[in-house]
Order: structure tokens, then sequence, then C-alpha cells
């Protein structure tokens, strides 16, 4: 399964890890290098400027100038003379109270020289660093001695450190002892970075990762549900096989976002976390696919998938004998009652009425069982129509078809589909009319008539209408969105209804649509001729009515 490269990956931050090592070692084999050329620079220089001020200070003429202020205009020249022969950059001559008398830069004659930490007070020579004002200085101070063994002033020496650059740069070369620092420096880092890499992989070495990837690879791929995994920002990150097929999802979904994949509506709530809880039901490219989505703090979310289309294909047939048993049940209650009611009046001695109550009963059925077979040549429908009319009596609700309502004889997957869409449609407009509490009608109209857009194409039209209130306004776009149910329920499979209907339609190529005069109207349009295309542009991508 191909991956998707991030800034957080192992092999971005090993270079990371990798570079940080590289540039400590150099840094520190700089600071190593400067440290030795500073230490190096203040034993050879100190000892040069020292010997120069020396020699500077034991000069008869610095001590004849110096004793006889008169003659001190010669100082220059000796000071002078020594900075040029020992390449030193400053070469000061004060007196007894450390006036300068003389030095290359002309602001400093007449102001203190600076001493710092000089011992040159007490008459000792010394050599250390000064801060001149402008830069750190190398100095070294001895004083002058006249021939009373009093101090007649102090000569100064000096040369300004190296800074950091030039000190790397004049470095002694010494290769072993900046190698072995470097063999240490690299080794410890190695060390703390494989540490590292060795908690981020949870202690696995690199071929348990192999086989512990190849692993997750053969187990996502061989499961029959599907598994989809997304990131923080809603990305796809991995997809299993069955994943891909059962939301028909493309080759390069990985690394896109889920709103980027074509998904219906209710998919991408599911998906993305908008709509939580279990088993949560979509419907996709004509299957019922349950989606259940685990959050993961630091990744994002797994959401793992079945397929239950057949499973809802066998709820559908079993709802159908549940109708069938619950219309059994209400003639079988409808008879009783009438039963009892011929007992009655024969018991009364009304024979009249008695006749007069079975002639009217009896015509009735009849009556409804003639119009059906006369109207509807398919008998699945026909037989679904009668049972439904004995439900909906029990329920107080008058079941009747239009005037024009009228269907020839149909191939079997059309009368299948016409079987779900119309039980459904009735199903619906009876949950609807419950507890109106007055006299409630449904009418059912199937007939056959050309399509509109395309003459030469049949198609069957299924209008359902009630008596009830009517769909909201502001939930009229909603009614067949997956698992959408204005009824309260304790399981998940309400609300279905609906959207197999849209469903059923879609996969024919047809539409569902509903608006309200007067009470719900539903209306359903199955093409004779299915055309299986037309439902995969337009069924999941579309969350409204058609």
């Amino acid at each position: 399964m191909p991956r998707t490269g991030t800034w957080g990956s192992l092999s971005r931050s090993l270079l990371g890890w990798q570079l940080v090592i590289v540039f400590v070692l150099l840094a520190s084999v700089a600071v190593y290098s400067v440290a030795q050329s500073d230490a190096a620079f203040r034993k050879t220089e100190g000892r040069r400027m020292l010997s120069v001020a020396e020699d500077l200070a034991a000069t008869p003429g610095v001590r004849a100038s110096l004793a006889d202020p008169f003659r001190r205009d010669a100082l220059p020249t000796f000071a002078e003379s020594a900075r040029s022969r020992s390449g030193a950059d400053d070469v000061s001559i004060a007196d007894a109270r450390g006036v300068v008398l003389t030095s290359p830069d002309p602001d400093q004659i007449g102001t203190p020289l600076p001493l710092g930490d000089s011992e040159i007070r007490r008459g000792r020579a010394w050599v250390g660093e000064v801060d001149n004002g402008s830069a750190d200085s190398l100095v070294a101070h001895v004083p002058v001695i006249g021939d009373d063994a009093s101090v007649l002033g102090v000569v100064a020496a000096g040369r300004e450190t190296p800074d950091f650059f030039q000190g790397v740069a004049s470095a002694p070369q010494n290769p072993l002892a900046l190698l072995a620092f470097a063999t240490l420096l690299g080794v410890a880092g190695s060390i703390v970075l494989a540490r590292r890499v060795k908690r981020q992989t949870l202690g696995l070495e690199p071929q348990e990762i192999t086989r512990l990837v190849e692993h997750r690879e053969a187990l996502l791929h061989g499961v029959r549900e599907g598994v989809l995994g997304v990131d923080k920002q809603n990305r796809v990150t991995l997809a299993n096989d069955e994943a891909r097929a059962l939301l028909s999802l493309p080759q390069d979904c990985l690394g896109r976002a889920i709103d980027e994949l074509q998904l219906n509506e209710r998919t991408q709530d599911v998906l993305t976390g908008r709509s939580d809880g279990t088993d949560q039901i979509v419907l996709r490219r004509g299957r019922v696919v349950v989606l259940n989505r685990m959050p993961i703090s630091s990744v994002g979310a797994v959401v793992t998938m079945r397929d239950r289309t057949e499973l809802v294909d066998l709820r559908r047939e079993l709802d159908a004998n549940r109708h069938a048993t619950d219309t059994l049940r209400a003639q079988a209650h409808e008879f009783s009652n009438r039963l009892h009611t011929i007992s009655g009046l024969i018991e009364l001695g009304e024979y009249e009425e008695l006749q007069r109550f079975v002639d009217r009963v009896s015509h009735a059925h009849q009556r409804w069982r003639a119009e059906v077979a006369a109207r509807i040549e398919d008998p699945a429908l026909a037989a679904l129509l009668v049972a439904k009319a004995s439900l909906a009596d029990e329920r107080g609700v008058g079941l009747r078809l239009a005037e024009d309502a009228r269907l020839d004889a149909i191939d079997e997957q059309l009368s299948s589909d016409l079987v779900t869409v119309v039980g459904n449609l009735v199903d619906n407009a009876l949950d609807a009319l419950e507890g109106t509490g007055r006299d409630n009608w449904i009418e059912v109209t199937v007939r056959a008539a050309r399509d509109v857009e395309s003459p030469d194409d049949r198609e069957v039209t299924v209008v359902v209408r009630d008596s009830g209130p009517g769909v909201a306004p502001e939930i009229v776009t909603e009614v067949f969105g997956h698992g959408f149910t204005t009824k309260a329920a304790a399981d998940g499979e309400r609300g279905l209804g609906l959207a197999l209907t849209r469903r059923t339609c879609h996969r024919r190529g047809g539409s569902v649509s509903v608006h309200n005069a007067d009470g719900a109207v539903f209306t359903a349009r199955l093409p004779i001729s299915p055309t299986p295309e037309r439902s995969l542009s337009t069924a999941d991508t579309r969350g409204g009515v058609s």
C-alpha cells in the first residue's frame, strides 16, 4: 500500500538529527581549535611582548628620558623603533604616575595607562589581558627602574587578541587531537540518536519493523471488512481493498481529503466525525454500508466498514413476510369481529339485517379485489395492494386506487422494484397518518407512460398521496437521506424505507420526489428498461431529493 511522506517521518527525523550531530561536531571542533589557538597565542605572544617591554625598559636612553623631563621628546622614537622591530600592535611608555607619554594612538597621550589587573604598581612585570576601549589586548607591563632603584615609568607592549574566526584560521595543526575529539563526540551523538530512534520504534529492530509492516499489509488486505485511516486534517492515510470497493474510492485516494472523493453528504459526515455513533448506516452506489469510526488522538481516526446490502435485502424480505403476517392477523381479527356480528344477528333473529350485512361485507372485499385485479395485471403488486388494504383498514385508513391507475404485465425485476417502492411509500403514509385522529385515506397511482425527455423510453410512475399533514418545508429535501426518520426509534434500522426507495429508483435510472398538496405526495419514476449508468452519476452525489 503506498504511503504518503510527512515531515514527521522517521527518515526525515534521522536526517535532521544527523545534521544536528554534524553541526554540533563542527562547532565543537571549532571551539576546541579556538581554545587551542588562544592558549598558544597567550603563551607565545605573551612571552614575546614581555621580551619587547623588558628590552625597551632596559634601554639607557629610555631611562634617561624618563629621569629628565626635558629629554622626553625622544621617547616616541624609542617606542616606535621597538614596535616596528617586534611586530607589536601597541608599544606605550608612561611615567611613574601611569600617565601615557607616548603611544601609537595620539588620543591616549596624557591619559592614564589601562592597567586592569596588572601588578606593575608593585614594581613587578606582568602579562595579561587589558580592555583598551576598542578590543581586548594581550599586554606585557614592565617597570623602568632608575639608578636609585626607583620606578621611573612603565613600558607596555601589546597585541590585539584574535577573534573567533581568526582563532580558527590560526589554530595549530594537531590532527590526532582533533580526530580523537571528533570521534568521541560523534560516537556520543550516535548513541543518543540510536536510543531516540529505539524509543520511537518501540524497541523494534529494522527487520522486525519490516515483518510488522508486511504482516499489517497482509492483514489489511486479507480481512473482509473495509478499513480506512484518516489523519487530523481528514485526509486518507490508508485504505484496504475492501474499503475501496465498498465506498467506490479511486486508486489515488491516499493523501486526498475526504471532501475531494465525491462522496455523498451522509458518508462524508460519518468519515469526518461530524456524525458520531456506532453502526452508522450509509448508502453508496447501491450498497448498504455500516461504518464505525474510532478517533485516535495522536493520529486521526480509523473507520471500519462492512457490507450489509444482502442483510438489508433479507430484512426487506422478512419485512414483506411480516407485513403479510400482519395482514393475515388483521384479516383474522376482522373476520372474527364479523363472525361475532353474524352470531349476534342470528341470536337476535335479525335475518334480513344479517343478509344485508353479509352482502355488504362480501361486496366490499370482492369489489376491491376485482378492481385491483382488473387494473393491476402484475400479480405481486396486486397482492401487495390487497394486503395493504386490510392493514390500512385495521388502522382506520382507507386505501384506494386513483382513477388513472393501470399497469400491464411487467418483468420480474421491475415487479420486485415496484413492490419495494409501493410498499415503502404506503408504509410511510400509514406511519404519517397514525394518531391524526380523523378520517384518513391513501391514494395510490401506478401507471406506465412515455418519458417526456426520452419519448422512445417508457417508465412506470408511482404516486402515493395521503390526507396527512404533509412534509415540513424544512425537511422536504432531507426525507430521502440515509437513515433519516421523524419517528422515535431505539434501533438503528428505522428511517431506511425512503432511502431504499430512492436507491431502488436510482439503480434503474429513475427518480423520486415529494411535494405537498393537501397532504404529502410522493412521486417515483422507474424506467421499464433500466439505465444503471445514470444512477451511478446521480445517486451518490446528492443528499436531497431528485
